[in-house]
C-alpha cells in the first residue's frame, strides 16, 4: 500500500500584522500586541508563542447522592420547529506564565468543537499584563505580583486583585489561581464578592481586573 503523504497547511496571512509576522518584521507576542493593528488571526499567536491551556469548568451534572459535578462544558437548548437543538458552551484560558493571557468562549455541537472554538477567541483576545513587586521593601528584578490594587466585574461578580509582597502566594480561590498562574503572577491577594458560585463570571470578572492593569500600561507607554 502507497504511503500517504499529509499535506501541511500553508498559513496564508490576510491582514496587515500577519503580514509583517510572517515576513519577520514582528518576531514576538509582545510586539504583537504593540501593534497599531489588532490580532485578528489565531495563527499569528501560533507563529510567536506556546500558551499553556486551562479549560475551565463552568458546567455541571447531577452528581451521585445529589450535589452537582463539575464539567467542563455547559449545554444550552434552542428551539425550533423541528424541536430542540442542543450545544454545548465552552470556556478557556490560554497564557504563557509570562505576563500574557486571553480568555475565550466558545459554541460548538460538541465538548471538544467548543474548546476549540474558545481556544481560537482567546487567541484573538489577548493581553499583556504588567507585573510589580508587590511590595516597596521588594525592588528586586523578580517582579511576580501586580502594580497596584485594581477591581474587575461581571454581572453581579466583583473581583479585586492587591499586590501581595514575595513568598506570599496566590491567595485565591483555585479557579481565580489558575488564571493568575498562566498570567505569569505568583503573588497576590484576590476577593470577590457577589454570586461568585457562578464561576464563569467570576473568571470574567478576574479577566477584567487584568485587563484593566494592561489599559493602564498601555496608556501610560502612550504619554
Amino acid at each position: 500500500m502507497a504511503e500517504q503523504e499529509m499535506e501541511e497547511e500553508i498559513w496564508t496571512p490576510k491582514t496587515k500584522l500577519g503580514r509583517a509576522v510572517a515576513n519577520g518584521q514582528i518576531t514576538t507576542i509582545e510586539q504583537a500586541l504593540g501593534h497599531e493593528r489588532p490580532i485578528m488571526e489565531p495563527e499569528i499567536v501560533d507563529q510567536l508563542t506556546d500558551l499553556n491551556e486551562e479549560v475551565m469548568l463552568i458546567g455541571g451534572t447531577p452528581g451521585k447522592g445529589g450535589g452537582k459535578r463539575r464539567t467542563v462544558s455547559k449545554r444550552t437548548a434552542r428551539m425550533h420547529k423541528s424541536g430542540a437543538r442542543y450545544s454545548s458552551n465552552a470556556m478557556t484560558v490560554l497564557g504563557n506564565r509570562n505576563g500574557v493571557i486571553g480568555l475565550g468562549m466558545g459554541e460548538a455541537e460538541d465538548t471538544r468543537a467548543a474548546i476549540d472554538d474558545a481556544n481560537r477567541n482567546a487567541k484573538l483576545n489577548l493581553i499583556k499584563v504588567p507585573r510589580g513587586n508587590g511590595s516597596w521593601e521588594d525592588k528586586g528584578d523578580h517582579k511576580a505580583s501586580i502594580p497596584f490594587k485594581v477591581e474587575g466585574k461581571s454581572g453581579s461578580v466583583t473581583v479585586e486583585l492587591k499586590p501581595a509582597p514575595r513568598g506570599t502566594g496566590l491567595v485565591a480561590s483555585d479557579d481565580v489561581k489558575k488564571v493568575m498562574e498562566l498570567a505569569g503572577i505568583e503573588n497576590v491577594w484576590v476577593s470577590s464578592r457577589g454570586s461568585t458560585r457562578t464561576r464563569e463570571n467570576l473568571i470574567r470578572a478576574t479577566f477584567n481586573a487584568l485587563e484593566k492593569l494592561s489599559e493602564y500600561q498601555h496608556n501610560g507607554e502612550e504619554q
